[in-house]
């Protein structure tokens, strides 16, 4: 099974290394704003010209908003817009220029109404200060030295990993990998090197093909599974806090930079900011580990996890768990999901997000008009039953498995719920795209919608 796979190394640079690296970033950035520059001019011009009258034909010609015309419009400028172009690889004109070329198909997408997601707003230029630097090398010599501590980058040389690269190494050594491109970012004031890599991978079985566990994620604990494990909620911004605060202080007493007077920051000022992003870099690399220590374990030991699908968006407009909503990183454990249990030949189902996992009796089936958020036990009137309601909601989403499993390649019949909800309805379950070698997907109703897909077997 072929995937696109990241490997991601921190890197150790010198001084002269690092300078060269920023070149290219601010090469990246040059192109792109010119580029952006160019396309904003020709947009007001035609505007102008309609304005006018100008018949159509008569305009001024439009500019190709593709990478390929983009690059063409740059490689014709480039003599008078960067005299020293020469002194950087083209790989860094090229990373400016695509993604410009990105963020134009994204927002002309979005107007039109053929993107899916939120709108997105036109390009802006980007700054030298504000901007993240960062360089994409997607042609010429990339590689890992047979030291598996070195790598080797179009114009950079060869520069030295903070860590072994042996995993990587391994895998192109064997032929069961292809470099496709890296890409050198500043994150929290560390260089990085991530590979885009064309892995070929074994197909693997978990370690209990048959087992299914609903996963009902939250604040108190970070997942209640429905096996009655409950995985404690590292917090790690909370525990971060009182250190962060301190900074933040540090920062504010220092000369920061002023937009409206062109006022520049202090060197004092950018070292207590780059101490303030270390620290949020660390919570961060903290909050991924953990993240990805729980999923792998979910996706090698079951055969079929079953999650729902969060309105996380909607929950961060509480203000008073916005934070720790947002530290739990609900979104990130689901998109972990999706891919390790495809990797392992496992699946994933989704419920919808109105499914009523939390108000659903796991006895009998009963759900409840209202549940409010501080009851944290779940006390059926039907049946009696008093449990847990996190682990209520867990067991509820292992039980859909079950009703996928007997539909078939139909509909399911089962409860759910819409936004009032009501004791009964018609629900069917989701399949991440990808996630199952030879499973089934579909789509969760609740009671009152309707779809036109069915469920089917995945190629």
């Amino acid at each position: 099974m072929k995937t696109i796979q990241a490997y991601r190394f921190a890197l150790d640079l010198t001084a002269g290394q690092e300078r060269d690296v920023l070149a290219h970033a601010g090469a990246a950035r040059v192109a792109h704003n010119w580029a952006l520059a160019r396309v904003k001019a020709v947009m007001d011009q035609r505007a102008a010209e309609r304005s006018y009258g100008v018949p159509d034909e008569q305009l001024t010609p439009s500019l190709s908003w593709s990478l390929a015309g983009l690059r063409k419009a740059w490689n014709a400028a480039k003599p008078q817009v960067a005299p020293w172009w020469g002194e950087v690889s083209k790989e860094a004109f090229n990373t400016g220029l695509d993604a410009l070329a990105r963020g134009l198909k994204n927002w002309a997408g979005s107007r039109k109404g053929t993107r899916a997601g939120r709108p997105v707003g036109f390009p802006r230029f980007k700054s030298r200060r504000r901007t993240t630097p960062s360089v994409r090398f997607t042609t010429g010599a990339i590689r890992v030295e047979p030291d598996q501590i070195h790598v080797v980058l179009p114009r950079l040389g060869r520069l030295k990993l903070h860590e072994s690269a042996r995993k990587l190494a391994r895998r192109l050594d064997n032929d069961t990998a292809r470099i496709m491109s890296a890409t050198v970012r500043r994150d929290g004031g560390r260089w990085h090197v991530s590979f885009t890599v064309e892995v070929e991978r074994a197909e693997r079985t978990p370690a209990r093909p048959g087992s299914v566990v609903g996963v009902d994620v939250g604040i108190k604990h970070l997942a209640v599974l429905s096996t009655g494990e409950l995985v404690d909620n590292p917090r790690h911004l909370v525990a971060a806090q009182r250190r962060m605060r301190a900074l933040g202080r540090a920062l504010s007493r220092k000369t920061g930079p002023d937009r409206r007077t062109g006022r520049r920051a202090s060197k004092r000022w950018e070292r207590s900011a780059a101490r303030l992003g270390r620290a949020h870099a660390r919570v961060a690399s903290l909050r991924r580990d953990g993240l990805h220590k729980l999923t792998t374990r979910l996706a090698a030991e079951h055969g079929t996890v079953v999650v729902e699908d969060l309105n996380v968006t909607g929950m961060l407009a509480n203000r008073k768990l916005a934070r720790h909503i947002a530290d739990a990183g609900f979104a990130e454990i689901r998109r972990q999901l999706a891919y390790k249990t495809s990797w392992n030949g496992g699946r994933l189902l989704v419920a919808d997000r109105w499914y009523p996992s939390s108000k659903t009796c796991s006895a009998c089936g009963t759900v409840k008009t209202k549940l409010a958020q501080h009851e944290r036990e779940y006390q059926c009137a039907a049946c009696g039953l008093v449990i847990d309601r996190d682990r209520n909601a867990a067991l509820n989403l292992a039980a859909l498995a079950a009703e996928f499993d007997t539909a078939g390649s139909g509909p399911v019949a089962a409860r759910g719920a819409d936004q009032k909800t009501r004791a009964s309805g018609q629900v069917a379950v989701k399949r991440e795209p990808g996630t199952a070698p030879a499973g089934q997907t579909g789509t969760v109703l609740p009671q009152g919608r309707t779809t036109n897909r069915v469920l089917t077997k995945a190629h």
